[in-house]
């Protein structure tokens, strides 16, 4: 609460914040249902509103205890919800129809189609992906009608929000459900994926996906005319004090313009916390600009230098001063840092001695982490009441009546009497100036009166606590009219109950399919490698020679699919529409990873749709609504387990795919890590680069991820394939038409995975033959299973 109570009386609008379920910072100090309750109250008397988080995937089992949440959220009045899960939004519709709905930056939309898409679903707002350029952000805002809300401050994710398994993958902590580990925030090395061996070796160890803060403070004239009309600070996992400092310094440039930031101001906000600042993709930064690859947490500001150390003594020369209780960080000679918090002042130009810190480094620098009196101005701030509105009275007392009080705030109107009547006063009478005093003691609400009018009668009476009870009961029904800022009609516990029985229940499809095998390609060597008579459907990922490619395809009477792009902005759109119009007789459909893609597809072409795994399609209602827009089949979320496959509803008209090999992609990012050592300021060069592909990332532990870097993204792959062969007639009996093969990087093997994936399929081998192969195939490389067994927390 403390952390809502800083934001609020330093000039917050609005506040976002998670509940205990359901949000995407689970790690968060979140707010339990009475916390959320007196939260929104808090905030509605204040003029600000509140939208609560339910940004992760849900998958069928948790639909309802959702639902049941939001219902709640519902009854207490929260303004909106901010969802990444296009299931639960599409039945938020259908049971709550006017509750406002954005759409979080989860939902990766970075294109207008995205945008229409969203709106046309009914939400009301978006959070644009924080990869949008300022001039796709203008773009957007002037060709739809969807708010559009853009991050000015704070953490940063180093790939698209929405798109990252690396942490779920790799230890079973989704991001996707709220649970990120945040392995981008350690030490990497560049390595050559095919040699092993490390390259730029004075990078080694280096935090190459660590991304800085971003800081916009100076540009956010810039970022409003682009049609941005939500500024949003990423304050949560924050201390209060930080919340307090950045809202009032943004709040400060919003009312007086960037010209009333002083130098004091912008050293408040690098003080309060940073990991160095960036400016963002939004606004053109790139490489260097965009990643603090030398660590990845509070830098603190710069105070001081050690200019000697005898033995366990250090002598720092302090650049500024210091104050008693700051924390102060030194870094130590095997390059480890200490902190420590000071018992004494230092002052600017003089040389300190701070006894007993063994292992300093000589002529290293120092900072300051924390300020006592910074901590303190910014407690001051949110400590006491700072937001006051008018209000008008006029209190009538009369002998042998209750008095009335009529109260006015804004179109408001408030009438309160006393319990007791008016009496004759037996010695001292009432004066309108005590009356005065006691209804103007207003200091513990949010009003001050403007105007009281006294209509007394002479030698009236009444007690003091009479009057003050009068001011309070006037001031409670005006709280209770205001604390209601939407005015919603409940929803009966009948009709809640018959609406979630009518759009819960889905009805599962009579009768499935033959067990169907596909196969992904990434290049024209991978397609060479394929035995075609033995597949069903093939996703084509490459431009070499694709005509003759679709053409030796379309002989074997092969399904064609076009695998599109991850991640594409307006002018990748317009390339995808003129290749499709070349091609578009030679395919069957075309698969899209992307909202955007999918209403840009739709729009322009009658083709078969076929949704991927960017969709992050994790239980029946997304299948259900992506079909009633036009998607004819669907690859499942790599996240699910197998029983939570097994729960998704099977409907008519779709054809459901799981991943059955590969090497999962862990990570979609525009930030490329050898942009670092060669310091490119931009991406213009990425597609002539020697290093876009056959390298990679190793980590701690030594083990290697391949990287591939195309049309402006860099994509991060696991460091071991996806292997699940011998389980695949259990997915099949699971409700699934088809198991996908996806070739990534593979120069070998590919046919002989391939033929055995649609043998054992259509059981022409046996399973003494299954596991032979996948024996050998261990014996030359480690292999996952991915999340069949296990799932996701």
């Amino acid at each position: 609460m403390e952390s809502l109570y800083a934001a609020i009386q330093n000039g917050a609008d609005a506040i976002y914040l998670g509940g205990k379920m359901f949000s995407a910072r689970q790690y968060a100090n979140n707010f339990s249902d009475e916390e959320l309750k007196k939260a929104v109250e808090y905030a509605h008397i204040r003029n600000v509103k509140v939208y609560v988080t339910v940004n992760i995937l849900i998958d069928d089992k948790e639909m309802e205890e959702t639902l049941n949440y939001i219902r709640y959220l519902y009854d207490i009045d929260v303004d909106g919800l901010i969802i990444q899960d296009l299931g639960l939004a599409y039945l938020i519709r259908k049971v709550f129809p006017d509750f406002e709905l954005h759409g979080s930056t989860q939902m990766t939309v970075n294109n207008l189609p995205g945008a229409i898409f969203l709106q046309r679903l009914g939400f009301n707002r978006v959070v644009l992906a924080r990869e949008v350029p300022i001039d796709e952000i203008k773009h957007i805002q002037d060709n739809s009608d969807i708010q559009l809300e853009g991050f000015i401050h704070g953490a940063l994710c180093v790939c698209y929000s929405g798109q990252c398994l690396m942490s779920s993958i790799l230890g079973g902590r989704s991001g996707n459900r709220g649970r990120c580990a945040q392995p981008c925030r350690m030490p990497y090395s560049l390595v050559d994926y095919e040699s092993k061996s490390e390259i730029f070796s004075s990078w080694n160890n280096k935090h190459l996906l660590s991304p800085r803060d971003l800081n916009t403070l100076d540009y956010i004239d810039e970022i409003i005319n682009s049609g941005v009309i939500s500024l949003k600070i990423e304050g949560r996992m924050k201390k209060p004090e930080y919340v307090a400092t950045v809202v009032k310094n943004y709040r400060k440039v919003l009312e007086y313009g960037k010209e009333s930031i002083t130098h004091k101001d912008r050293d408040d906000i690098t003080q309060i916390f940073n990991r160095g600042f960036t400016k963002g993709y939004m606004l053109g930064a790139f490489g260097r600009e965009i990643i603090s690859y030398d660590r990845p947490d509070n830098r603190g500001v710069l105070v001081g230098k050690v200019i000697k150390i005898d033995k366990n003594d250090v002598y720092i020369e302090f650049f500024q001063d210091v104050e008693k209780g700051d924390g102060v960080e030194f870094e130590t000679y095997n390059g480890d840092r200490i902190g420590i918090v000071l018992d004494f002042k230092g002052e600017k130009g003089k040389v300190t001695k701070i006894t007993n810190i063994p292992n300093i480094l000589l002529n290293s620098d120092v900072y300051r982490t924390s300020s006592e009196s910074l901590l303190k101005r910014a407690r001051e701030s949110y400590e006491q009441e700072n937001i006051k509105y008018p209000i008008y009275m006029k209190v009538y007392i009369s002998i042998g009546r209750p008095a009335m009080l009529y109260l006015t705030y804004e179109n408001i109107n408030i009438e309160v009497q006393s319990d007791n009547l008016v009496e004759k006063a037996k010695k001292i009478s009432l004066t309108k100036e005590r009356i005065l005093e006691q209804l103007s003691k207003l200091n513990d609400t949010v009003y001050y009166p403007v105007d009281i009018q006294i209509e007394l009668d002479e030698d009236a009476f009444m007690s003091i606590s009479d009057i003050n009870k009068l001011r309070r009961d006037a001031i409670d029904q005006l709280n209770n009219i205001r604390k209601n800022k939407n005015n919603r009609k409940p929803i009966s516990n009948e009709e809640y109950e018959f609406l979630i029985n009518k759009h819960l229940n889905l009805t599962n499809r009579v009768v499935k399919g033959k067990n169907k095998v596909s196969v992904s390609v990434k290049n024209k060597k991978q397609f060479e490698q394929l035995n075609l008579s033995k597949l069903d459907r093939i996703y084509i990922g490459f431009e070499d020679s694709l005509k003759d490619v679709l053409h030796k395809v379309k002989e074997k009477n092969i399904e064609t699919y076009l695998m599109t792009d991850r991640i594409l902005h307006r002018k990748g759109l317009e390339i995808l529409k003129e290749k499709i119009i070349d091609i578009g007789d030679l395919l069957d459909g075309i698969s899209v990873s992307n909202i955007g893609t999918f209403k840009f597809i739709k729009d322009n072409f009658d083709k078969n749709i076929h949704g991927e795994i960017g969709l992050n399609i994790f239980n029946s209602y997304t299948i259900e609504l992506l079909k009633n827009f036009g998607i004819k089949g669907i690859t499942l979320s790599p996240e699910l387990n197998m029983k939570q496959i097994k729960n998704i509803k099977k409907l008519d008209g779709i054809l459901y795919e799981s991943i059955g090999y590969g090497y999962i992609p862990l990570m979609i990012t525009k930030h490329c890590p050898i942009a670092l050592v060669k310091n490119c300021h931009n991406d213009k060069n990425c597609d002539i680069c020697h290093y876009n592909k056959g390298y990679g990332l190793r980590d701690r532990k030594g083990i290697d991820f391949y990287m591939d870097r195309s049309k402006g993204c860099t994509t991060i792959y696991n460091s071991v394939p996806l292997m699940i062969l011998d389980h695949i007639h259990q997915i099949y009996n699971n409700g699934i038409d088809m198991i996908r093969l996806d070739f990534t990087f593979e120069n070998e093997g590919i046919k002989e995975i391939q033929e055995i994936y649609y043998d054992y399929a259509n059981n022409r081998i046996d399973r003494e033959i299954v596991e032979k192969f996948i024996q050998n195939y261990r014996s030359k490389k480690h292999i996952t299973k991915g999340h069949y067994f296990r799932g996701v927390i």
